[in-house]
This record gives structure tokens, sequence and C-alpha cells, in this order.
């Protein structure tokens, strides 16, 4: 698969003030659909911070979108509000791409879930559920990315992700999704 063959659908949140806990509070959740470098469809939503909705939300957002993979940047969003990349592929039929440019601490992940939410093992489930984290180069001279797939191969895996890498290693319709993300929820 070639970088112009690509149709990928890229997924981020916004900002949120982590230690505010007055009340309920929201973040935007971005989805960008990207054709060969070139945004075709911007779609945005809200989901609670700390959370259960991440899943339902993109699946909502979601709906009528056709694209090769969903590229998540991570497993949680908005906090800890867990995203359910098994769920999301079979609604959708899309393969899912979890990325993350650090290789993920499930252990410190699962103690923070456990002592901070009753349904810990509901979210943990999740996380568990994905496996092997892989790594990979996508960017020359650029530390390497971790990711974990579902619907496809870790080799199909890491050529979306090398062929998506186009300004840095961060896939293009990740870094796309936070930007705008991260610029609508610090308006608001």
């Amino acid at each position: 698969m070639t970088r112009s063959e690509h149709v990928l659908y890229g997924v981020e949140d916004g900002s949120f003030d982590a230690f505010n806990k007055k009340g309920v509070q929201t973040t935007v959740l971005c989805g960008v659909l990207l054709e060969s470098s070139v945004i075709v469809d911007v779609r945005l939503s809200e989901i609670t911070v700390d959370g259960t909705d991440s899943t339902d939300e993109l699946l909502r957002m979601s709906s009528g979108v056709k694209a090769d993979a969903v590229i998540l940047g991570g497993i949680t969003f908005a906090g800890f509000n867990v995203m359910d990349p098994f769920r999301i592929n079979g609604e959708t039929g899309i393969p899912v791409i979890v990325y993350s440019g650090v290789r993920p601490d499930n252990g410190s992940m699962m103690a923070a879930l456990k002592s901070h939410f009753n349904d810990w093992r509901e979210r943990w489930a999740i996380v568990e559920r994905l496996g092997e984290v892989y790594s990979t180069e996508t960017f020359p001279r650029e530390p390497v990315v971790y990711y974990e797939v579902v619907g496809e191969s870790p080799e199909w895996a890491e050529e979306v992700l090398r062929g998506s890498a186009v300004l840095s290693r961060i896939p293009e319709p990740v870094r796309v999704a936070g930007l705008i993300a991260r610029g609508v929820s610090s308006s608001v």
C-alpha cells in the first residue's frame, strides 16, 4: 500500500483540565479522514472526561465513513475514557490501529484504573485484550512508535503507519485530528 492509496481515519481528543473536579467535564473527540494526505472529512463530538462514552461517540460520528484503517491516538481518551477497538472493528468492519508515541505502561495504567474507578475491570479488560505491543520506525532518525492492531496483521499495520508518517513519526491523520481537537477545545 503506497501513501497515495491510504484512506485513513485518525482519532484524537482535545484538551481538558485534568485537575478540575467540579462537576462533569467534557472534551472534544475529533475524527479526520485523510486520503493521500488530503483532508476529506472532519467530524467532532463531545466525550466525558474519565467517562465510558468514547466508543459510542466514535461509532456515532463515524457513521458512513469508508476507510482502510482507523488509527486511534491511544487506547484512552479524555483521561481514562477507554476506547474499545474490538467493538469499532466489529461494528464498522474497518481494521483498527492503536498508536502510541511511547511504550504503553500497562502496569501503571492498571494501578490507576484500580485506584480511581469502580468499573476498572471492564476498562482494563479492553486494554488487556489488545495483547502484544509492537514497535516500528516510521520516520527517519526519529524514535520508534508503538502499536496494537485489531482486524489485520501487525505487518499490515506497520505498513500503514510507515505510509502515514508524512511530516513526523506521528500518523498524519492522528496528528491533524489532535491539532483540530486541541484547537477547538481550547477555544471553548
